[in-house]
């Protein structure tokens, strides 16, 4: 008689996390244009350029809200549920409070870099039509999935934390 060998929990395939992230970004349209229309009416600003830099971090924290809310209750946002992806730690256990707040930090400085170097080389080439690039910084993100043994985001490995493909897992 064997015994069963667990279910090692895999890291989705891009091509789904990718699927995810447009998702994800049809409702981000959403909660930027709701705590927009929410900071225009509480500053009473009528142009985006009055406040630019306020409007900047509020819109940073409502999109934080947004992502730590839809962690904390179950690892997964919409779209993730849809796709069956699921965030945890390296045991498979729900995040805390902070590592959810490190998280939705360290997911911003690679496609920021990524903008800044796309910006540059147009500055220095002189060639404008490079800055059409920039919608790829998002997608930065996924350079190191090809690097890391799981698949994993480069985020995830420095935090401890995976994402995890529900379908691998069900029999």
């Amino acid at each position: 008689m064997s015994v069963p060998v667990p279910a090692v929990p895999t890291a989705p395939p891009r091509l789904r996390r990718f699927a995810c992230m447009m998702y994800e970004g049809v409702l981000l349209f959403g909660v930027v244009f709701l705590a927009g229309y929410l900071f225009d009416t509480l500053t009473q600003s009528r142009s985006g350029l009055m406040f630019r830099h306020g409007r900047q971090v509020f819109l940073f924290l409502a999109i934080g809200v947004y992502f730590l809310a839809c962690w904390r209750r179950g690892g997964q946002t919409l779209p993730m549920k849809t796709w069956n992806i699921r965030l945890t730690d390296r045991g498979g256990h729900a995040l805390r409070g902070s590592r959810m707040l490190l998280r939705y930090l360290l997911l911003w400085p690679l496609p920021l870099l990524t903008a800044l170097a796309i910006a540059g080389l147009s500055h220095a080439t002189g060639w404008s039509s490079i800055d059409l690039l920039i919608v790829c910084a998002p997608f930065s993100i996924f350079l190191w999935t090809w690097i890391d043994p799981q698949g994993q985001f480069l985020h995830d490995r420095l935090l401890g934390t995976e994402l995890h493909d529900l379908r691998a897992t069900v029999p």
